[in-house]
């Protein structure tokens, strides 16, 4: 069994024991979340397929924050030829890692 969530703007394909890193939600290690925006559910082999328009109402994806972390770096460089300009940042982005325990 499957099921494609939304959260922080970004969507993710989940299945219970699963972990996935999602953006930084609030709450601490061991909390237990709720995602209610679930857009589809299935049954895992195609036979059952809920597509929801656009969620699927009644279905909740429960999971448990595992840990709070920051990405690898990323390497912001802007450069205009000619124009004697350089720019060079990083960037680190938060996310929680989430333990998906049960669709339903």
């Amino acid at each position: 069994m499957y099921a494609v969530i939304e959260t922080g703007g970004k969507q993710y394909r989940v299945e219970p024991g699963q972990t996935v890193a999602v953006e930084k939600l609030a709450g601490g290690e061991g909390d237990k979340v709720e995602f209610d925006r679930v857009l589809l559910v299935s049954s895992g082999d195609g036979a059952d397929v809920k597509v929801g328009q656009p969620v699927v109402s009644g279905i909740k994806v429960t999971g448990e924050i595992v840990e709070h972390g920051r990405g690898e770096k990323l390497v912001v460089f802007k450069f205009r030829r000619r124009k004697n300009y350089v720019r060079r940042n990083g960037h680190r982005q938060d996310y929680t890692a989430v333990k998906i325990t049960s669709i339903g």
